[in-house]
């Protein structure tokens, strides 16, 4: 990088707490970033998925998930920590795991470390207009290599991924790439060689949400998104998100949140 090149993206550091100021739908619904993201958990407990498959973080939790992986987790009152979102296609140039990575941070030296190297980058974004790319761009190198060295101590506690973990991280790949379509549950297990009810009885088992669950979850977070974020019109999200008309997407709409599209934009 040249110092006449910008970022594709800004780095971010934010509470979890501001994560969850939308309500459950903005940590506990089906997405994706389309950029590198770090979770730490620094107090509370729960539950999230990623890649189809549930596990349960406690404080001093840090989770790594790489651009376009599905993941949500639960996030009560008791819960805090920071979400540390890298530029979008930094991930090759700092050398960030292709896969999700779950750290059970036990060593207070650990903690303080990851508390050090993201304060450095909050630091770094407080200068405003002066922030520099260049010193964001060490700060996030320093932070992939303590991430690359706390995965050459395995999780002896984290589950060896099996078939079921396998498949369940195939289907939410594919639903991921196409769930602006509309395609069903029928049409990706028949991509995956499996049976509907094989894969919902597959999905139900990696993460306790059957595969319709996980595809309409993810659309209709993405239909939230939409009316929070944008100024599209209702009728280019029902297309854009692969409805047959409007009328369908306000009725499915309604059904998985109790609210019309435009009461949703309206209320936030």
């Amino acid at each position: 990088m040249t110092r006449t090149q910008t970022l594709s993206s800004p780095f971010r550091v934010l509470p979890l707490a501001r994560l969850a100021k939308g309500g459950r739908w903005r940590t506990e619904a089906m997405r994706s970033y389309g950029a590198p993201v770090l979770l730490w958990f620094t107090r509370g407990q729960g539950r999230i998925t990623v890649n189809g498959r549930t596990s349960g973080y406690t404080a001093h939790n840090a989770i790594y998930i790489p651009p376009g992986t599905m993941h949500g987790f639960e996030m009560n009152n008791s819960v805090a920590g920071m979400i540390v979102v890298f530029p979008s296609g930094v991930d090759d140039q700092l050398s960030l795991p292709e896969e999700p990575v779950h750290l059970r941070l036990s060593d207070a030296e650990q903690h303080i470390e990851l508390n050090k190297l993201i304060d450095a980058i909050q630091t770094e974004l407080d200068n405003g207009a002066t922030a520099s790319d260049r010193a964001l761009l060490s700060h996030a190198g320093l932070l992939s290599v303590w991430l690359e060295r706390q995965m050459t101590d395995p999780d002896e506690d984290a589950p060896r991924e099996d078939a079921t973990a396998r498949l369940a991280a195939a289907y939410t790949a594919l639903v991921e790439k196409d769930f602006h379509s509309s395609k069903t549950v029928r049409d990706y297990a028949q991509a995956l060689g499996v049976t509907p009810t094989h894969l919902s009885r597959v999905c139900n088992k990696a993460c306790g949400r059957p595969a319709s669950a996980i595809l309409a979850d993810r659309v209709h977070y993405e239909a939230r998104r939409l009316l929070t974020e944008t100024h599209m019109p209702v009728k280019d999200i029902a297309s854009a998100l692969g409805f047959a008309s409007p009328a369908y997407f306000t009725r499915a709409f309604s059904q998985h949140t109790g609210r019309t599209p435009s009461q949703f934009r309206r209320g936030g």
